[in-house]
């Protein structure tokens, strides 16, 4: 046996011919939507919660006005107690639920392509996604279009509003020897 090879990944890779990278990210999409799916048929068990971020400005998005003015990029979600009609059509490939924003009964529409991010914090998970959006559907439709308008009639929300959170708590932070 020659030294100059020891059979360990020493060096630079060869590129894969192999989608590698997009057969783990639709691995991960999967876990995130049974996730939801348990959610929505059973409740949400124990103390798992889940933070669900998305972009506001991803074509099929529908969120009221008053939402996208207030998030025009990005928005994170918390799906705890206080959230209802959670659904999760994989004909459609999207998600909805009903939240509550400053006492306002309000219906969110996310397609699965426009979340970048899921977490359950109280098993310190979290999951990031890409997201491609193709150079012809990057107009928002207008708000006749959505289905959902600022002036959108109060539902029966619950108590407590839902809350929009950083998702910097759950990132992976380097070793103290790394931080100097």
């Amino acid at each position: 046996m020659s030294d100059d090879h020891d059979g360990g990944f020493e060096g630079d890779l060869p590129e894969s011919l192999l989608p590698y990278d997009e057969w783990v990210e639709d691995a991960y999409r999967e876990v995130m939507l049974r996730a939801l799916e348990h959610a929505a048929l059973e409740g949400m068990p124990g103390d798992h919660h889940f933070y669900l971020t998305f972009q506001t400005d991803y074509p099929g998005v529908r969120i009221p006005d008053r939402l996208r003015a207030q998030y025009p990029h990005e928005m994170t979600i918390v799906l705890q107690h206080q959230f209802w009609d959670l659904t999760v059509d994989r004909r459609l490939n999207e998600v909805s639920v009903g939240l509550s924003f400053g006492g306002i009964g309000s219906t969110l529409v996310i397609p699965f392509a426009a979340i970048t991010a899921f977490a359950d914090p109280h098993v310190r998970m979290a999951l990031r996604f890409s997201v491609a959006v193709s150079d012809a559907a990057e107009e928002i439709p207008p708000p006749a279009e959505t289905g959902i308008t600022a002036d959108e009639p109060e539902k029966e929300a619950p108590q407590q509003d839902a809350q929009v959170v950083s998702l910097d708590a759950f990132r992976r932070r380097p070793p103290q020897d790394e931080r100097n």
